[in-house]
């Protein structure tokens, strides 16, 4: 039964979504099921950016609410999709800038930061190749490592990354570019 629902809402389009979210009648009804549909993957992209599984739930929890008061607002010129992740990216963003000022972490050294945290967490479970990749996605600079992120683990197109980070497509492939040989560089001599 789980399947058949999951496999339903896969389905459900997101102009669909939309017209149920934007009727008086059917807004919650509508907004539980674009919760249902992008939850998962917008956690997954948070949680490659702050690594923690509690700062993830929480910002997930931040993106939706956004999504929720901003519904009626959005105006359409990009999907659904993209939008979702756009508000999930900058809340992610504004966390991160929040927590260098918080606990006084110099620039460049959030990275560092965030490293340690890998094997503290619980629901870390990767084995040792997973750890190394995330070291090196790390090491990244931030930009870097959200391009990276979006095109490897959410398979985003770089048309899509560029709505979502208001960055032109050139320089997201650059970036992309940059961000491979980095990790690759970092691999071998790890």
């Amino acid at each position: 039964m789980r399947f058949y629902q999951s496999t339903i809402l896969e389905d459900q389009s997101d102009k669909s979504l939309l017209e149920l979210c934007l009727s008086k009648d059917s807004e919650n009804y509508g907004f539980n099921l674009v919760v249902r549909k992008y939850q998962k993957q917008i956690y997954w992209h948070i949680r490659r950016m702050v690594i923690n599984h509690s700062d993830a739930d929480d910002l997930v929890q931040e993106t939706f609410v956004k999504v929720w008061r901003n519904m009626k607002k959005f105006r359409q010129e990009s999907s659904l999709y993209t939008w979702i992740y756009r508000i999930a990216t900058n809340e992610t963003l504004s966390f991160l800038q929040r927590k260098k000022l918080k606990y006084m972490i110099r620039p460049g050294n959030i990275e560092s930061h965030l490293a340690g945290k890998l094997t503290d967490d619980n629901f870390f479970d990767g084995n040792e190749v997973q750890l190394r990749l995330q070291k090196a996605l790390l090491s990244l600079p931030g930009k870097q490592r959200l391009v990276f992120n979006l095109k490897y683990y959410s398979d985003m197109t770089f048309e899509e990354m560029s709505v979502v980070l208001d960055t032109s497509v050139g320089a997201l492939k650059a970036s992309h570019h940059i961000a491979v040989k980095k990790i690759e560089k970092y691999l071998i001599n790890y």
